[in-house]
């Protein structure tokens, strides 16, 4: 039998700037006064998103529309350049990425000396040497550790590369993956010109999220045992979600089809991961709140299943690729409070093309191996 795989620890992180849903409306609306129309409309999706409470790395949002950089009602000029915002970027990922993994290889009880691969997740910024040397510096890891950067890969992301951890833990002795993704997507907020524009600013926000993946010990309770899983390309939608580098920023795209197409082509997918054997445990990245709607409505789940991922959409917004590990986290840490017995789920995240990311995962409170047994046959 092949050796049980599961997340060990997870640990997130968020900036010290805490901006209200119905500031930042604000501050949109009033950067576009010369267009009444759109700041009606902006403070209606603002208000109707599911979003309460947004983070953030930048102060610039917490003042008023005159000392605001990102969205000013002034010449384009005047906003901070693509470079400017990669020069952030480079300033403030590193801490956040830094404060998650520390807490994650804690909850794993490890220690940085067991970290024998490390993947890297980002799709808001770039620079070289990358976030993967910086860590390696910081954590006081191996110098061989074995690195992967998994850039510019959109929402999708951290759950894809929890799945590449844990094809890699079977293959090789004692692996420990360390999964780090951090996301600064308010650094990307440009002034808008048009309705599209206004669906991306309503809930995005930024922070960072880890976890360490392996074969859990005695020493390991509470865990998220990983079982099969894959990513799905959906048909007739690559032009849905864009993400492109634009000169003020990174140019994002959501169409307001999305709900739709993943109700037209979700439940065929989760019939074949699932064999229609549908678990208790929902974690679904909140793209949106009309995404989780969707998923909602079409395999009919109950307000309880979606729970974990509105909460997460309400108090922190989406953080593309951590958000499914932040859900992830509240859903474990609620469950061990109401000392849950052994429990099966499965995990959703939706990125450009568009791509869905789905896997099995269990639930298991204690170690024990007739714990282990029984959910890796459920599994498998």
């Amino acid at each position: 039998m092949n050796p049980t795989t599961a997340i060990l620890g997870i640990g997130t992180a968020l900036p010290a700037y805490t901006v209200a849903q119905a500031d930042i409306a604000d501050l949109m609306a009033d950067s576009l006064k010369d267009r009444p129309d759109l700041a009606r409309f902006a403070r209606r999706i603002f208000k109707s998103c599911g979003v309460e409470t947004r983070y953030t790395v930048e102060p610039s949002y917490l003042g008023s529309i005159e000392t605001c950089c990102y969205l000013p009602s002034r010449e384009q000029s005047d906003i901070p350049t693509t470079e400017e915002r990669m020069k952030t970027y480079q300033r403030e990922a590193l801490p956040l990425a830094i404060e998650a993994a520390k807490k994650a290889i804690s909850e794993a009880n490890r220690t940085s000396e067991q970290i024998t691969h490390l993947i890297t997740v980002s799709c808001t910024g770039q620079f070289l040497p990358g976030l993967d040397v910086l860590l390696i510096r910081e954590l006081q890891l191996n110098p061989r550790v074995n690195r992967l950067p998994l850039i510019f890969q959109g929402c999708s992301a951290g759950l894809k590369a929890i799945q590449m951890a844990r094809d890699v833990v079977p293959n090789a002795p004692d692996a420990h993956v360390l999964v780090v993704c951090v996301e600064l997507c308010t650094l990307h907020f440009q002034p808008v010109k048009e309705r599209e524009a206004l669906f991306a600013a309503s809930f995005f926000g930024d922070g960072a999220s880890a976890c360490v993946i392996g074969e859990p010990g005695k020493e390991n309770r509470n865990y998220l045992e990983l079982g099969t899983g894959y990513a799905v390309l959906l048909p007739d939608c690559t032009g849905d979600m864009t993400w492109e580098v634009g000169n003020h920023g990174f140019d994002l795209y959501l169409s307001p089809r999305i709900p739709k197409l993943l109700a037209a082509y979700l439940e065929e997918e989760l019939q074949f991961l699932l064999k229609g054997n549908f678990p208790e445990l929902w974690a679904i990245h909140p793209g949106g709140k009309g995404i989780v709607d969707s998923v909602q409505n079409v395999m009919n789940l109950t307000d309880q299943q979606t729970h974990y991922s509105r909460e997460i959409l309400r108090t922190v917004g989406n953080l593309s690729s951590n958000t499914i590990l932040f859900v992830l986290n509240a859903m474990q840490r609620d469950m061990e409070l109401r000392e849950k017995s052994s429990t099966e789920g499965v995990a959703l995240a939706f990125g450009p093309g568009l791509t869905a990311e789905l896997m099995r995962f269990t639930y298991v409170p204690t170690y024990s191996r007739s714990t282990q047994e029984q959910s890796h046959h459920a599994l498998f």
